[in-house]
C-alpha cells in the first residue's frame, strides 16, 4: 500500500471527534479503501482491538444484503459493544438505499465513531446534507500527487522522466503496481472509465443518451484550460450532427462533476474583487485517462501543465479561480487555507523574451503585494520584479 500521510493525518487528527462523521470524497480508485485500511492499521497499533472496528465496503457482494438501510442499522447495532468506542468503515455509502437514514440513527449513538467513503458529491447533497448539517467533515481525496507518485518509487532519480511517466501511466495509485505495462493501464484506466461513467453518471443521473454523453466528455476532455460556454459545447456536437441543448449539457456537466472526473473553475476578477459568471475552465481528475479516450498521448503540454499545478493546488487545500485583470488572464488565484492569497502564471518554457513577458504582464498589473509565481519547466530560478520563477517539478515536490 502507498502511504497517503496528507490524509492518513487528517483522520488521525479526528480521531474519537464523535460529534463529526469523516467523510471522505474523491473518484473512483484515488485511494478511498486503502486510506481507510491505513487507518486501521493505525487504531490496530494505538491499542484498538479488532471487535471495535466494523468495516463494510458497499461495491463488495459479499455485503449485498445490507444495501438497505434498515438491515445495515440492524446489522451494525447488534454488533456494537456498549462499553468500548466503536469505530464504523462504511465505504461507497452512496450504495446503500436511504443511507442517509443509518448514517443520521449511527450519530445518534453513543461511542460511536463513524467514517464514510463516496465516489460521487451526490452523497453530500439533499438530505444528508440536510440531516448532518454541521456535523460533519469532508476530507477530499484525489489520485497520487507527483510527490506521492516519486514516494512509491525505488529510483527517484530523472525527474523530466519520472514526471512524463505520471502524466501517461496515470495517477491512479494501482497502475504503479503494472510497472509502465502500457496495455495493463489501458485496460485498467478503460475500467475506471466505465465504473465512472456507467456507475457514476449514467446511472446516478439516470442519462439515456449515451452517446451525446460521450460527445460532451470527449469535448471536455480535448479543452482542458480552455475557456468553455455551454454553447460552445452544443456548437461543436451539432457540427457532428447531434442535436443537443443548453440543459441536457449543463446535466451532463453537473453529474460529471459530481463523479470527480472533472473539475470547473470559476473566473474572478482581480480588480473587481467579484466572480465573473461566464467561460469557465475544466480540468481533468487524472491525464492519463484523457490519453485512454483518444488513444494518443495529448500534445497541448502548456495546458496539460496547467492540469496539474491545478490539481496540486487542490492537494494543497487551495480555493482556486481563474484570474481576470483587465483583458488579460491570471493562470490561477488560489487562497490558501489560512487564508491568504497567492498568484500562479503556467507555461511550458519562457525561453522566449515575447513569451516571458506575456507570462508576467498580467503578473504586473496586479497591484497587491501578495506571492506571485511563474511556474515552467525550464530549470531556472529567477525573479521578474518580484515574480519568482521556479521550475514545476522543484514546486511539485516540495
Amino acid at each position: 500500500m502507498i502511504n497517503r500521510p496528507l490524509y492518513l493525518n487528517k483522520l488521525i487528527s479526528y480521531k474519537d471527534s464523535e460529534q463529526l462523521i469523516k467523510i471522505v470524497t474523491g473518484i473512483r480508485r484515488c485511494g478511498k479503501s486503502t486510506l481507510f485500511e491505513l487507518y486501521k492499521d493505525y487504531l490496530f497499533k494505538n491499542g484498538v482491538a479488532s471487535r471495535q472496528i466494523i468495516s463494510i465496503n458497499f461495491e463488495d457482494a459479499d455485503f449485498r444484503n445490507l444495501l438497505d438501510w434498515n438491515n445495515l442499522y440492524d446489522f451494525i447495532n447488534k454488533k456494537l459493544i456498549s462499553n468500548k468506542k466503536n469505530y464504523i468503515f462504511l465505504d461507497e455509502i452512496q450504495n446503500v438505499t436511504g443511507f442517509q437514514r443509518a448514517v443520521d440513527s449511527l450519530y445518534l449513538k453513543k461511542n460511536v465513531d463513524l467514517y464514510l467513503t463516496g465516489s460521487n458529491a451526490f452523497l453530500l447533497s439533499g438530505e444528508l446534507a440536510t440531516l448532518l448539517s454541521g456535523r460533519y467533515v469532508e476530507i477530499k481525496m484525489f489520485p497520487l500527487s507527483f510527490k506521492e507518485y516519486l514516494s512509491a518509487l525505488t529510483d527517484k532519480t530523472n525527474l523530466p522522466e519520472k514526471f512524463n511517466n505520471y502524466l501517461n501511466f496515470s495517477s491512479f495509485p494501482y497502475t504503479l503496481n503494472f510497472n509502465g505495462n502500457k496495455q495493463q493501464i489501458h485496460d485498467y484506466l478503460e475500467a475506471i472509465y466505465n465504473a465512472v461513467i456507467l456507475k457514476d453518471v449514467v446511472k446516478r443521473s439516470k442519462i439515456s443518451d449515451v452517446a451525446r454523453l460521450e460527445k460532451v466528455i470527449a469535448f471536455m476532455f480535448d479543452n482542458i484550460g480552455n475557456q468553455t460556454s455551454i454553447n460552445n459545447i452544443r456548437n461543436q456536437i451539432q457540427r457532428d450532427n447531434f442535436r443537443i441543448d443548453v440543459q441536457t449539457i449543463e446535466n451532463y456537466l453537473s453529474a460529471l462533476i459530481d463523479s470527480f472526473i472533472l473539475y470547473r473553475v470559476g473566473r474572478y476578477d482581480i480588480r473587481g474583487k467579484e466572480l465573473l459568471k461566464t467561460n469557465d475552465k475544466y480540468y481533468i481528475a487524472d491525464l492519463a485517462l484523457r490519453n485512454y479516450l483518444f488513444n494518443r498521448e495529448a500534445g497541448d503540454f502548456g495546458h496539460i501543465l496547467e492540469n496539474v499545478v491545478f490539481l496540486e493546488l487542490l492537494h494543497r487545500d487551495y480555493k482556486v479561480s481563474i484570474g481576470k485583470i483587465g483583458s488579460q488572464e491570471v493562470d490561477f488565484v488560489a487562497q490558501s487555507p489560512d487564508g491568504n492569497v497567492e498568484y500562479y502564471q503556467v507555461s511550458q518554457t519562457i525561453m522566449d523574451k515575447n513569451t516571458l513577458q506575456r507570462e508576467i504582464e498580467p503578473l504586473n498589473k496586479i497591484a497587491d503585494h501578495n506571492p506571485k509565481y511563474l511556474l515552467t519547466m525550464d530549470y531556472i530560478d529567477v525573479s521578474h520584479r518580484g515574480i519568482k520563477q521556479i521550475n514545476v517539478l522543484d514546486w511539485l515536490v516540495a
